[in-house]
């Protein structure tokens, strides 16, 4: 029997949009919650059992131990004190007779100003002042 090819008709095939882009993400999103239900399923399969250390040492630093208080600092002596006056008043003296010997402070009036008020009646005032107004 000799091969004869049979009239082929053409086939109608409509495509609409919605539904093709419909399915696709409808496939893709099925997809992903199987590749993701397998991975879950897979890791607490083979890996519970290696990741138990783990666990334990996360739940041990969520839970640290309690730390004892230390107990309050006394008050400083007044030797320490004094030792810090000390300090404090040395800077300052120290800052004074920078500001007293800087040749930048000659073309400055108040500065001169202060510098000469400090000279002659010393108080904290002048000295602030001295301070503030000279480099």
């Amino acid at each position: 029997m000799p091969y004869r090819p049979t009239p082929r008709r053409p086939l109608p095939i409509q495509l609409n949009a919605v539904q093709l882009t419909g399915s696709i993400a409808l496939g893709l999103w099925l997809g992903f919650l199987a590749i993701a239900l397998t991975c879950w399923l897979a890791s607490r399969l083979f890996f519970s059992e290696q990741l138990a250390p783990v666990a334990q040492a996360v739940q041990q630093l969520a839970n640290p131990p309690v730390v004892q208080q230390v107990p309050d600092i006394p008050p400083p002596s007044p030797l320490f004190e004094q030792y810090e006056e000390n300090l404090r008043k040395n800077e300052q003296a120290q800052r004074l007779d920078q500001a007293r010997g800087s040749n930048r402070n000659l073309s400055n009036a108040k500065c001169q100003f202060w510098l000469q008020q400090d000279q002659t009646a010393p108080s904290e005032k002048s000295r602030a002042n001295v301070l503030q107004f000279c480099d």
